[in-house]
């Protein structure tokens, strides 16, 4: 028996499908997110890896930006759930989730049994977003990839001061016409970024520990090096970070399988 989730964010799809004993078999992550052709190519590499087709999914649970329109699930579960879940299968001691997602920003607190307690976010505003740090790394050149790596080369980071996303990119365009480097740049970026996201974390009063980070942006080391800098404490990355909602709704889809 194969259960399947799916997470349709905003920028990327990821897939999971585990077996009846919860364990991980396939997965799949495509750079496509909601409204795109993303769902049906995840699915399609999962399925490719197990030789199997969807008569052999069980139950299916879609989370994510898009998930409503995922007409294959046979129940939609909010992505705050399904990151709790995820992360905390694999961290289980976490009780301070940070997810930067790609349109907005989340912090979760987790109680025993990383059942999700209380959660803040941030959706009206792409500052402090995966989509500012898109669209920084594209005034820089430079792929979003290769930010923690240009970040670990920095020596001072400049100060980015503004908090909205068009007067920012105004001000990495100024810092270039000045000469700043561009390891300073991405540092400084990282710590704007990470001062908006660490304000969003202690909305949810005094930070519990240990801390860990889900998401496609916890890849980023120097975004990570700068949340523990300002937080003041080591945060934590799971493996497969980026497919902590997905695996979270897998989880949730076999449980609802072994009920029948």
């Amino acid at each position: 028996m194969y259960a399947l989730g799916i997470d349709i964010g905003s920028t990327a799809t990821k897939v999971v499908i585990v077996d009846d004993a919860a364990f991980v078999k396939a997965s799949a992550i495509c750079d496509l997110g909601a409204g795109t052709s993303g769902a049906d190519k995840a699915v399609a590499d999962a399925f490719s890896q197990l030789g199997i087709a969807w008569d052999d999914i069980s139950y299916t649970v879609a989370t994510g930006y898009g998930r409503q329109r995922f007409e294959r699930a046979n129940k939609q579960v909010s992505e705050l759930s399904c990151h709790a879940k995820g992360l905390a299968s694999q961290l289980p001691q976490t009780r301070t989730i940070i997810d930067i997602g790609g349109q907005d920003a989340k912090a979760l607190r987790l109680g025993p049994g990383g059942m999700l307690e209380n959660f803040v976010m941030n959706e009206k505003c792409a500052a402090g977003t995966g989509r500012f740090l898109d669209v920084m790394a594209r005034v820089l050149e430079s792929d979003i990839s290769q930010l923690g790596e240009l970040d670990a080369q920095a020596r001072v980071p400049v100060e980015i001061s503004s908090t909205c996303t068009v007067f920012a990119e105004s001000e990495v365009i100024s810092h270039l016409a000045a000469g700043e480097s561009i390891p300073d740049i991405v540092a400084g970026i990282h710590v704007s970024v990470a001062k908006r996201t660490v304000g969003l974390v202690r909305r949810l009063g005094a930070v519990e520990g240990p801390v860990a980070m889900s998401g496609g942006v916890a890849r980023n080391a120097g975004m990570v090096r700068a949340l523990e800098r300002e937080l003041g404490m080591e945060i934590s990355v799971p493996p497969n970070c980026q497919l902590c909602g997905a695996l979270g709704a897998a989880l949730y889809a076999i449980e609802r399988a072994h009920r029948g």
